[in-house]
């Protein structure tokens, strides 16, 4: 079996072996500093006892599932740390498959080419439903595909690539279709603290035993590389949950824990406000350089991309590498997400460079 490989390593090997100088707009890294509270708490766990260094709980710290389950209105029990939200998705998407009610998952067009994968490896058959030129989901396209061999739906907002953010009825009517056909709506949140319109509903908003949400901590934090994201799951489909993450995982980082509820406990709103606020400022710029270069756009409602259409050069990974070796602006080609999305290339706004970034395209397309 061939699984689907996304292309962002890839991409951004080829950047690094480039020999100019390369502005990097490929994954989503945030550029700006993790709360102060984060580190603190590390340089706390670095003094701790030795006893501490071992094995955490394979769920995660009571801790920080208790902090989590506090703030989402669920109970603890529900709550499973994962190995960021990659895991997260794949333990949700896995255990819809395990209920043997179908063995379809229903993803969005464009999609986030990491589910794709993931359906393919659990043995799923993939299905696409397209969503508007914005990135918005009609919940009536979505209840047209599905069937008695929905296993699962899938869907992110706010969403990577689009930048859509789903409203409350929109969420409300995708629970209902999960209830309807006794399938999973699995929720992926990880960009909630990004949203620029402030329609953001989480699914768990919607009280139903037909949805798993899941979220980390590695874009709000701005910590990817600490991995510490986590799933919630209706209480019947949480112990083989368990069991799969502590068999892949046995468990996860006891440090990088112990600093995000150290983070979660002590740092101020203001901290995911300052940062939604600087997105704003660059999208704005990065937009207006689009427009100076005559470039169809998207403006993202949420998370911290871009997606933009230059005439005549579609989205592929040849004209990505060119425009690495040529004016050293790396992307990511449309059609990694989808073929709906193959004339489009896909910028992520987590650089200081920004504008710099935006000015060679604009002078490059002009």
């Amino acid at each position: 079996m061939e699984y689907e490989t996304p292309l962002f390593f890839h991409v951004m090997e080829y950047a690094d072996r480039a020999e100019t100088d390369v502005i990097d707009m490929v994954s989503g890294n945030p550029d700006w500093e993790p709360p102060e509270a984060l580190r603190t708490g590390l340089h706390e766990f670095a003094d701790a006892d030795p006893g501490r260094f071992q094995y955490p709980p394979s769920d995660g710290l009571v801790e920080l599932r208790a902090e989590i389950a506090d703030r989402r209105g669920v109970d603890i029990d529900q709550v499973v740390i994962t190995n960021g939200a990659g895991e997260a998705n794949y333990l949700a998407m896995a255990r819809a498959m395990e209920r043997n009610r179908g063995s379809e998952i229903l993803l969005t067009e464009p999609v986030y080419p990491y589910y794709p994968g993931k359906t393919t490896m659990l043995g799923g058959t993939q299905r696409f439903v397209p969503t508007d030129e914005t990135g918005q989901l009609d919940p009536a396209d979505v209840r047209a595909a599905a069937s008695d061999e929905t296993a699962a739906i899938v869907v992110n907002s706010p969403n990577n690539p689009t930048g859509a953010v789903y409203p409350e009825e929109t969420v409300r009517e995708l629970v209902a279709i999960a209830d309807a056909y006794d399938a999973i709506l699995i929720s992926d949140e990880v960009y909630d603290h990004f949203d620029l319109s402030g329609q953001f509903s989480s699914a768990l908003g919607v009280d139903s035993d037909h949805r798993i949400v899941t979220n980390s901590f590695s874009k709000s934090l701005a910590i990817t590389g600490f991995r510490v994201g986590y799933a919630i799951f209706p209480p019947e489909l949480v112990a083989n949950a368990r069991s799969r993450h502590m068999l892949v995982n046995v468990a996860g980082s006891r440090p990088a824990q112990y600093a995000v509820l150290h983070a979660l406990r002590e740092t101020d709103p203001d901290y995911y406000r300052r940062n939604r606020e600087l997105l704003r400022e660059r999208v704005e710029t990065f937009t207006d350089a689009l427009d100076a270069a005559g470039a169809a756009y998207t403006t993202p409602q949420g998370a911290f991309y871009v997606m933009a259409r230059f005439e005549g050069y579609p989205g592929t990974l040849a004209n990505i590498e060119q425009l690495i070796d040529e004016i050293g602006v790396a992307g990511m080609p449309g059609d990694a997400f989808g073929d709906s999305r193959s004339d489009w290339l896909r910028f992520a706004l987590v650089t200081p460079r920004v504008e710099e970034a935006a000015e060679r395209l604009a002078q490059y397309f002009d």
